[in-house]
């Protein structure tokens, strides 16, 4: 690395914290320089700078610093430069932890709030592990994993929210990450439990450099790979505990501070570590100048966590751009089942629907009993618009997954997985914020634009990577760790329309109207039944672009209109239901594990399981707690999760043989 780089990220970091100290402030600098000298008067001005906004410098360059510094390590011990505490899914784990802390334990919060933040990273990442395998850390199956543990434990997140709002609004602000600082007790908390971090950066550069000859090599040289893999990690997951415990969730910084630094030069495994923390601090400083910036021009408090991400997400999209020639481990294998769909199958699947409507109508909870009858005129007004959109639902977005299965060539592809559910999210949530109109009152439109403009981005950068599994994915990552951060920014404000976008979050059914079930009915009717018509397309173009224009096909314009109908049916089910993630995996390989091969049969499967188990999910999540509920989006995120991870433990099985 030269000196001129070295130099300039130095100065860079000064004028970055020395612009900090001066946004917004009325003081001189003649005042600053008797503050820091501890001659502080009885103005608020000074009192302000000397106890919120000096604090706040320091918080920011500690926290950016031991982020950089885990992210580092977290490459280099799996040498892959796309994994982060983000994707790993240890930061949503942590987040997990110090929910449960807070409402299981509110009185262990005081001291013990690093230790569950800990403990739901460790769970986090052994579940990870145990999903994707110590050998497949370079490939594209450990992302995935990561993905599949955050969706997994984010449901769980909201879930006891939304059942424990009393002590919900005071755990906003951990998901939005903040730096703001009322004095130097945060500051004088964390700095101990991050000075494991100078232990790394003294001497774990020599064992990773002979990590880098390979676990084998690195074995003959007498390094104990398990041993190193186990100290790092937990000294990372440590700091990075701690660090959340005291400013939330800061996304992005654990990715791209590490590939900065081999990108201006880093090749040695201990520059790579020191530059990654400077790189780390040097960006948290500047997103906070950005978050105090936009501050200055807005009635709200800006959260850093929201600017990191503003910043960060950009900056992850240029570095998948970069490693779009790279070679990666995208190997993938679906469960193998029946060679054809019989006919005792498709009974299976049609039995199983019917089943699930009819546990749906008659079962009742009377004096806290479960019964089953006819429902009366009243219980089935209350019934029959949750029924219906369940299975619309349902159905709609396993439709949805295999047309993007098919038009990607990627068992993996879905509208969770590739942004499009985000990109309705953003919409719809912006709409309500800006606009003042409540969730229940958008419609499908706008839904459908947030999607559209996430499946514009994706085609735009998937034709410089081919649509290749792993930057399509991970490009939907950034994206949706990005609308992640922006909806948090929306339920720190405390407003009345927090919980009624918890709940539409969540994916519940409970307050459809029946005006809005018949027309997510009719729409979803209306576009499955399109789909359907276009199977011959659909099933050439799933044999190659070249295959399907040798026998006709306009290639592009019908590209376009199945990613569309695609985009279609999953936005109309987030306008009105919310983000129901996992469906538009499952149902298409549950399909074809029953032998639905063919376009017209994985589609007409598909649709018929989608909707047996997002009823199935909203009647499990009305009577497992009775008289609480739990949101169907909820419970289908849970189940969906638990089959995600068997199809990756199938994989990996497969790969190892």
């Amino acid at each position: 690395m030269s000196n001129r780089l070295q130099y300039g990220a130095m100065i860079a970091l000064c004028l970055f914290a020395f612009s900090f100290l001066q946004i917004d402030s009325n003081l001189s600098l003649m005042t600053q320089w008797q503050i820091l000298q501890g001659h502080v008067e009885q103005d608020f001005d000074q009192i302000d700078w000397a106890f919120s906004r000096l604090p706040r410098l320091a918080m920011a360059l500690l926290v950016g610093a031991c982020i950089g510094l885990i992210g580092s390590v977290i490459q280099q011990l799996t040498r892959n430069p796309l994994l982060s505490p983000t994707t790993l899914g240890t930061s949503s784990g942590a987040w997990l932890g110090l929910i449960v802390l807070s409402i299981a334990w509110p009185e262990g919060q005081t001291h013990y709030q690093a230790m569950a933040a800990m403990t739901g990273s460790i769970l986090a990442l052994s579940l990870v592990l145990l999903i994707s395998g110590i050998r497949q850390l370079t490939g594209l199956s450990i992302v995935l994993s990561g993905m599949a543990v955050n969706l997994l434990f984010g449901a769980i997140t909201t879930a006891l929210i939304l059942l424990n709002e009393e002590y919900a609004q005071n755990l906003f602000i951990w998901g939005a990450g903040d730096l703001s600082q009322n004095g130097w007790d945060k500051f004088h908390w964390l700095w101990p439990h991050c000075l494991v971090g100078i232990a790394i950066l003294l001497y774990a550069g020599k064992p990773l450099t002979l990590l880098r000859l390979g676990q084998s090599g690195a074995k003959g040289r007498g390094l104990n790979v398990t041993a190193l893999f186990l100290i790092l990690m937990l000294c990372g997951l440590w700091m990075l505990s701690a660090a959340i415990t005291m400013v939330g969730v800061i996304g992005f910084l654990g990715l791209v501070s590490p590939n900065l630094a081999r990108l201006i030069g880093a090749r040695t495994a201990t520059s790579e570590l020191y530059w990654s923390s400077l790189l780390g601090a040097l960006i948290l400083i500047m997103a906070d100048n950005l978050a105090l910036f936009i501050g200055t021009f807005s009635f709200d408090i800006v959260p850093t966590g929201l600017a990191t991400a503003l910043l960060g997400a950009p900056m992850l999209i240029w570095l998948i751009l970069r490693q779009k020639n790279q070679e990666t481990n995208t190997s993938f294998q679906t469960i193998r089942g029946q060679s054809h769909l019989s006919q005792k199958g498709l009974c299976f699947v049609f039995a199983l629907l019917i089943m699930i409507i009819l546990l749906g109508i008659f079962s009742h909870f009377e004096l806290d009993h479960f019964v089953l009858h006819l429902p009366n005129e009243f219980s089935w007004e209350l019934k029959w618009p949750r029924l219906l959109s369940a299975l619309s639902a349902g159905a709609a977005m396993a439709v949805s997954g295999v047309i993007m299965q098919r038009l990607i060539h990627n068992p993996l592809a879905s509208p969770d997985l590739l942004g499009l559910s985000a990109g309705a999210v953003l919409a719809m949530v912006g709409f309500s914020a800006y606009f003042g109109i409540r969730m229940g009152q958008l419609g499908p439109l706008v839904a459908f634009v947030g999607s559209m403009t996430v499946l514009f981005i994706l085609l735009l950068l998937g034709r410089r990577f081919r649509f290749a599994a792993a930057p399509m994915i991970l490009t939907g990552v950034a994206l949706s760790a990005l609308i992640e951060t922006l909806v948090q920014f929306s339920l720190m404000k405390g407003t009345d329309e927090v919980y009624d976008i918890l709940r539409w979050l969540a994916g519940s059914t409970y307050r459809v109207t029946p005006d809005q079930a018949v027309l997510l009915c009719v729409v979803s009717s209306v576009l499955i039944l399109l789909s359907l018509s276009l199977h011959k397309v659909l099933t050439l173009m799933s044999m190659g672009k070249v295959t399907a224009a040798a026998r006709g096909v306009a290639v592009r314009p019908n590209f376009v209109l199945l990613l569309m109908l695609a985009a279609a049916l999953c936005a109309s089910v987030t306008a009105l239901l919310g983000p129901i993630v996992f469906i538009s995996i499952v149902a298409p390989h549950l399909a074809s594990l029953l032998g639905a091969r063919t376009v017209l049969s994985q589609l007409s499967v598909s649709a018929l399981l989608g909707a047996s188990l997002l009823q199935f999910s909203d009647w499990l999540g009305q009577t497992l707690i009775h008289p609480n509920q739990l949101a169907a989006g909820t419970m289908v995120a849970i189940i969906g999760g638990a089959y995600f991870t068997l199809i990756l433990l199938r994989n990996r099985r497969s790969l190892n043989r």
